[in-house]
């Protein structure tokens, strides 16, 4: 079976859906602290633009980034694994294939 062909069950569905937000919520928040940090050193509207670029492109990247389609999910947990928005303990409760390939695909990424 293919990485795109893996079948999902509700239980799995429930664990990826629920490590997604707990990734996207733990990105955002530093997302948050980065731009908090940044905001004191705005002297001029050229670093208000900047910011307001920086925003949006994070904004599409963020947005873009989690996708919970049955084809790509095992591509976006194995990204967040890597990325260190989540850990393999927080997988727990997929079957051992998907395990399998989330660590495999981390040493491609």
């Amino acid at each position: 079976m293919q990485v795109g062909e893996t079948q999902w069950s509700a239980p799995e569905r429930k664990i990826a859906n629920n490590a997604l937000e707990i990734a996207c919520q733990r990105e955002t928040d530093a997302l948050i602290r980065e731009v908090r940090k940044g905001v004191g050193e705005l002297n001029a509207i050229e670093d208000l633009w900047r910011l307001h670029d920086f925003l949006s492109a994070r904004r599409h990247y963020i947005d873009g980034k989690y996708d919970d389609s049955e084809a790509g999910i095992v591509f976006v947990l194995a990204g967040l694994v890597k990325e260190g928005w989540l850990s393999m303990d927080e997988l727990d409760g997929l079957d051992e294939a998907k395990l399998a390939k989330i660590t495999a695909l981390n040493r491609f990424f």
